[in-house]
């Protein structure tokens, strides 16, 4: 058994997060629970702690730990990360004539950040998809071709929980973030006045 007083490391505390996140994603916390469970996480030092934010919640079943770094260098044709995808620590990401989309809306979230230094060429597009919750920091891209567009920075009503750093270069390719499109629900008929005619 390990001692609870024991410090616990990085990779400790994100682990822990990781079963926090999976809990909430399984109705088992509420949102004001998890941002409560993992403010607390983030700023544990013993493995009591961690224990404590834990103890109420199954370990069976949670994401495996995510690779540390994700490196994708395509060339030509469309490439995407979606559904339950693990994200990385950090992510290396070189397009050239192609396309590629990283949808969070049912990412499995590891870490608060995600690194993600870019290489886009001629006609290399990079799309986010970025439910509440996900931000968008561009200020490392060096530009010197192709558009970058971002959603306004959310309000401090909006829980964070992830922020994605991009860094690198674009020559010729176009960065876009943007929310989640929803599809409208069917509209019933309404009955007319009068009756049928």
């Amino acid at each position: 058994m390990v001692d609870a007083a024991m410090r616990v490391s990085h990779r400790e505390r994100d682990q822990a997060v990781e079963i926090l996140r999976a809990a909430a994603g399984d109705g088992r916390l509420t949102g004001a629970e998890l941002e409560e469970r993992v403010e607390a996480a983030l700023a544990a030092r013993t493995v009591g702690d961690l224990r404590e934010l834990t103890a109420d919640l199954p370990w069976e079943g949670m994401p495996p730990q995510p690779r540390e770094v994700l490196r994708i260098d395509q060339r030509f044709g469309e490439g995407r990360r979606t559904g339950r995808w693990r994200v990385p620590r950090r992510m290396e990401v070189r397009l050239m004539f192609s396309n590629l989309k990283l949808d969070f809306t049912e990412a499995v979230l590891g870490h608060g950040t995600l690194d993600i230094a870019v290489d886009l060429r001629i006609g290399g597009n990079l799309t986010l998809i970025t439910p509440p919750g996900v931000v968008v920091d561009a200020d490392g891209i060096t530009k010197s071709r192709g558009e970058i567009k971002l959603p306004p920075v959310p309000g401090p009503e909006t829980p964070t929980h992830l922020r994605i750093f991009l860094t690198g270069t674009s020559t010729g390719g176009d960065i876009t973030a943007r929310p989640p499109r929803r599809l409208p629900w069917p509209r019933k008929a309404k009955p007319r006045a009068g009756g049928e005619r």
